[in-house]
C-alpha cells in the first residue's frame, strides 16, 4: 500500500450530505493513471488542485501542464489567513478580509488549518515555469538541441521524433514521420548530429536543410529524394522562427531537466508549466517536447512498484483526440502504456468527455466523474468506461451521475470495488481561478529567474517594450552613408521622432507592402503612422462581447493627419523590424512626427474613423430572439433559427396532444362501450331468434295436425309465433342502432385525429416560417470600445 491522498468525504447521493467516512485514495494505484471528467463549473479543478496537494504532502514530486492557467494556484499559500495575504489575489471588488474569512472558515470545516497550509508549503515548492515568456521561470526549449545524455536508442529515436514533430507544427506543417520529406531530412540532420556527439542550435539546424552533411536518405540520392528547392523553401520556413522577434524567448531561460523539475532535495517539487500564453501550435510544441523529454528520464529510472511521480494535465482538450494524432499524442500513449513500471502516474483532466480517445486511456485505472453537461457527453463517457472496464455497471453509474452537485464527483476504478460518491475536501492553497501573465510574475515563492542561457538568436523577447528611436546627430552603424547624391528632401539618418513613440522599419518580405504603395526592393524609405487598435462590440441585447484586433498604416503623411488615407492590413511582429536596414536613406516628412501632438491628434483621428465606418454585421431574429455571431455563416444561424423553432414546435404540439387527448381517450372509452352493448345485442338477438324458430315451429304444427282443436286455440299458437318473431325482429332492430352508434363515435374520433394532425402541420408550418424571419443589424462602436493598443512611426521602402 501507498501513501493515503485524503481527497474528500463520501455523501449521500441523495441527501447530498457528507457521511464522515473519508475517502483516502492508494496512491500507488495511481500508477495505473487516472482520468478526471467533469464540466465548468463542477469542481474538477479544485479535485485536481487537492490531489497534487496530496501527492506534495506525501513527498511525491509533480509536473503540471496548464493549458488555461488554474493550476498556477497552487502557488497561491497563506499558512496566516490573513486578508493581507489574499488581498492582490481576490477579484476586484471582493472584500480581503471575506476572502480570509471564508477560506478559514472552509478549512475548518474540515478539521485544516493554516499550520496544515504551512505543512505543505514546507514539504513541498511550487515552480511556475513560462515557455516563451519571463512572466514565470523561462524555459530553453529549442535555444540548443542538445543530445540526450542516455545511450537508450529508443529514447533518443523518440525524443528526435517528438522534436521535429513539434518544431514543424510550429510552422504549419504537419508532418507524418515515416512520410514527410521534412520529417526524414530534419530526423537524420538531428540524429546524425547526436550520434557525433555534437549539440545543434536552430539556426544551424536551418543552414544545415539547405546544405545538409548527408549525400543519401535510404537509398535514393539527397537531391533525388529532396531537391536543393524544396529544402530552400523549408529552411525560409524555418528561418521565419529566427526572425519573429518573439522567437528569442523561447531560448532564453533554463535548459529542460526533468530530473530537476521532479526533484526531492528540499521538498517535493511541483513545477507548473504555465501555457494559458500560448496558440494551439505552441502548446502542441511545448507539451510534446516535455513529454518526450520526461519518457527519456522515465527510462533512465529503476523500476518501481510505487508511485515515484505525478504527471498531471489539467484540461487536455486537443492532446489526445479519437480520430487525430497532433505530435503531444504520441508521448502521452507512451507515459500511459509504459510508464507504471517505472512508478509514473498521469492524470487527465477535461471538461469534453467527447473529445478522448477512449482506446488511448483504456490503461487508466481510477475515473473520478462530476457533473457532466449534455446527455452526449453522459453516453461517450459510458461508451468510454465500458470499454476500458468491461466489468463496470454502466446503467448503475449513469444514474449515479447524472444527480451529481458541485464538488461532487463518482470514483470508479478498476480493482473491482464499487463506484463511490464523494465531496472534495477544502484546498489549502487558495483557488483564484486562472491568472494571467502578469499575475504569474507576481507569484509569492518563485525562484530569481535565472539568467538567459546563451543562444545565437539576437531577437528581442516577446516582452520587450518597443524599441524608441531617437534622430542621431550623426551617422550610426546601422545607417551607412549612401554613396549616391541625396535629392534636396532626402537624408541618410532617421529623423527625429516624438518622444516615446516607438520606431520600426517595414520588412520588404511583409506580404501587405504593395498595398500601401511600397516597393520591396527600395532603399529610399518614407514615413508612415502603423496603429494596431483593439475593438470592443458590446451588445447587450444580443448578449455580445466581442473583441476585434485591427491593424492600419498611413503611408504619405499630412498636417492635419488624415486617417482617411490608411489602409487596413493585416501585420504581425514579425513584419515591422526594430533596426535600420544597412544603406537606408530618408524623405524628410512633412508632417510634424517629433512632436507628441501630431502623435496624438493621429491617435485621435484613426479613432474617429473607425469609430465612424466600423461596425460589426449581425443576423437576428426578433421573434425567436436570436442574434447570430461573430464568424457564424447564415446557414449556420438559419439552422440554430430552425433548431430553436422546432423546439418551440414541439412545445406547442405538446400542448395541443394534451388538450385533445383527453378528447379522444373519451370518445375511445365509448366506442369500447358500444362494441362490448353489440355483442351483448347479438347474442339476445341470436337466442331470441332460435327460440322464435323452434317454439313457433312446434306449436303450429301441434295446433295444426293435432286432433281436434277449436279455431280460437289455433289462432292463438299462431299469434304466439308472430308475437316471437316481431321480438326477434326487434333485437336485430337494436343491434343495428348500436352499430350505428360505434360508427358515430369512431368517425368522431377520425375528425379529432384529423384536427389534430392538421394543427400539428399548422404549427410546423407557422414555426418554419418563424425560423425564416431573419434580418441583417449593424452592431456600431462607441469611442470608449476602441483602445489604441499601439501605434508607432513606421519607415516604408517607396520608389521615387
Amino acid at each position: 500500500m501507498g501513501a493515503d491522498l485524503f481527497l474528500g468525504e463520501l455523501i449521500d447521493p441523495a441527501a447530498h450530505e457528507r457521511t464522515g467516512e473519508r475517502l483516502d485514495h492508494d496512491a500507488d494505484d495511481l500508477t495505473t493513471h487516472g482520468v478526471i471528467v467533469g464540466m465548468t463549473g463542477s469542481g474538477k479543478t479544485g479535485l485536481g488542485v487537492v490531489l497534487i496537494e496530496e501527492a506534495l504532502r506525501n513527498g511525491i514530486p509533480t509536473l503540471v501542464l496548464d493549458p488555461k492557467g488554474d493550476m498556477t494556484n497552487l502557488a497561491l499559500r497563506f499558512p496566516g489567513l490573513t486578508p493581507d495575504e489574499f488581498a492582490p489575489w481576490v477579484p476586484e471588488g471582493s472584500d480581503p478580509a471575506e476572502t480570509a474569512t471564508s477560506w478559514a472558515d472552509g478549512l475548518a470545516s474540515w478539521a485544516l488549518d493554516g499550520s496544515h497550509v504551512q505543512g505543505l508549503a514546507d514539504a513541498s515548492r511550487v515552480t511556475v515555469y513560462t515557455p516563451g515568456s519571463s512572466a514565470g521561470v523561462p524555459l530553453d526549449l529549442i535555444g540548443s538541441l542538445a543530445a540526450p545524455t542516455t545511450d537508450d536508442a529508443e529514447s533518443i529515436a523518440a525524443e528526435i521524433e517528438g522534436l521535429i514533430s513539434s518544431l514543424l507544427s510550429l510552422v504549419g506543417i504537419t508532418a507524418d514521420p515515416l512520410s514527410s520529406r521534412e520529417h526524414i531530412l530534419l530526423t537524420n540532420l538531428v540524429a546524425k548530429a547526436w550520434s557525433d556527439g555534437q549539440s545543434l542550435d536552430l539556426g544551424m539546424l536551418v543552414h544545415q536543410v539547405q546544405d545538409p552533411p548527408l549525400r543519401k536518405l535510404g537509398v535514393l540520392e539527397l537531391d533525388t529524394f529532396y531537391p536543393a528547392a524544396d529544402r530552400t523553401s523549408l529552411a525560409l520556413k524555418l528561418n521565419g522562427l529566427l526572425a519573429s522577434p518573439s522567437f528569442a524567448a523561447w531560448t532564453e531561460g533554463v535548459p529542460v531537466d526533468i530530473g530537476r523539475m521532479l526533484s526531492t532535495d528540499g521538498g517535493a517539487v511541483c513545477s507548473v508549466v504555465y501555457l494559458a500564453h500560448l496558440s494551439d501550435e505552441e502548446r502542441q510544441f511545448v507539451v510534446t517536447l516535455l513529454l518526450t523529454k520526461l519518457v527519456t528520464w522515465m527510462r533512465g529510472q529503476s523500476g518501481s512498484p510505487g508511485l515515484r511521480a505525478l504527471v498531471y494535465m489539467d484540461e487536455v482538450f486537443g492532446f489526445v483526440p479519437p480520430t487525430a494524432m497532433p505530435p503531444a499524442k504520441q508521448p502521452i500513449l507512451t507515459i500511459l502504456k509504459q510508464a507504471r513500471a517505472y512508478g509514473v502516474g498521469m492524470v487527465l483532466s477535461t471538461q469534453n468527455p467527447v473529445d478522448l480517445d477512449y482506446k488511448a486511456i483504456s490503461n487508466a485505472g481510477a475515473w473520478m466523474i462530476g457533473r457532466l453537461q449534455t446527455e452526449r457527453d453522459v453516453g461517450r463517457l459510458e461508451e468510454g468506461l465500458a470499454a476500458s472496464s468491461g466489468e463496470v455497471d454502466v446503467a448503475a453509474l449513469s444514474v449515479s451521475i447524472a444527480g451529481l452537485g458541485k464538488r461532487e464527483f463518482v470514483l470508479h476504478t478498476t480493482k473491482g470495488s464499487a463506484p463511490r460518491t464523494f465531496t472534495t475536501r477544502w484546498a489549502l492553497d487558495y483557488l483564484a481561478g486562472p491568472l494571467t501573465k502578469a499575475q504569474v510574475s507576481q507569484l509569492p515563492g518563485q525562484p530569481t529567474t535565472p539568467a538567459a542561457s546563451p543562444s545565437p538568436v539576437t531577437a528581442a523577447p516577446a516582452d520587450a517594450p518597443p524599441a524608441v528611436a531617437d534622430a542621431p546627430t550623426a551617422a550610426s552603424p546601422s545607417t551607412a552613408s549612401p554613396t549616391a547624391a541625396l535629392a534636396e528632401d532626402e537624408v541618410a539618418v532617421v529623423p527625429r521622432t516624438a518622444e516615446g513613440t516607438p520606431v520600426r522599419w517595414v520588412d520588404p518580405a511583409a506580404p501587405w507592402l504593395p498595398e500601401v504603395g511600397g516597393a520591396p526592393t527600395s532603399t529610399t524609405y518614407v514615413a508612415g503612422i502603423a496603429a494596431r487598435v483593439e475593438l470592443l462590440f458590446d451588445e447587450t441585447k444580443a448578449d455580445l462581447r466581442h473583441v476585434e484586433e485591427y491593424e492600419l498604416v498611413t503611408v504619405g503623411l499630412t498636417d492635419p493627419f488624415e486617417a482617411d488615407e490608411a489602409v487596413a492590413v493585416d501585420f504581425d511582429d514579425r513584419d515591422l523590424r526594430d533596426a535600420a536596414p544597412e544603406g537606408a536613406t530618408y524623405v524628410l516628412p512633412t508632417a510634424p512626427i517629433d512632436t507628441k501632438r501630431y502623435v496624438d491628434a493621429a491617435t485621435s483621428a484613426i479613432t474617429a474613423r473607425i469609430h465612424r465606418d466600423n461596425t460589426l454585421a449581425l443576423s437576428v431574429n426578433k421573434e425567436l430572439k436570436l442574434y447570430s455571431r461573430p464568424g457564424e455563416t447564415h446557414e449556420e444561424f438559419l439552422a440554430r433559427c430552425h433548431a430553436a423553432a422546432d423546439e418551440a414546435a414541439d412545445a406547442e404540439t405538446a400542448k395541443l396532444r394534451a388538450r385533445l387527448e383527453s378528447k379522444m381517450s373519451t370518445v375511445r372509452t365509448a366506442i369500447e362501450r358500444e362494441n362490448i352493448r353489440v355483442e351483448e345485442l347479438r347474442q339476445k338477438a341470436g337466442d331470441a331468434k332460435q327460440h322464435e324458430w323452434i317454439s313457433g315451429a312446434g306449436d303450429l304444427l301441434g295446433s295444426l295436425l293435432g286432433g281436434r282443436r277449436s279455431t280460437r286455440s289455433m289462432l292463438g299458437k299462431v299469434k304466439g309465433a308472430s308475437s316471437r318473431r316481431r321480438s326477434a325482429s326487434t333485437a336485430e332492430a337494436r343491434v343495428e342502432a348500436a352499430l350505428a352508434k360505434v360508427e358515430q363515435k369512431e368517425m368522431e374520433l377520425a375528425e379529432l385525429e384529423s384536427e389534430l394532425t392538421d394543427a400539428m402541420a399548422d404549427i410546423a408550418a407557422e414555426w418554419d416560417a418563424t425560423a425564416e424571419q431573419v434580418e441583417e443589424i449593424e452592431v456600431g462602436l462607441e469611442k470608449a470600445d476602441i483602445t489604441v493598443r499601439q501605434l508607432s512611426v513606421v519607415w516604408v521602402p517607396i520608389e521615387r
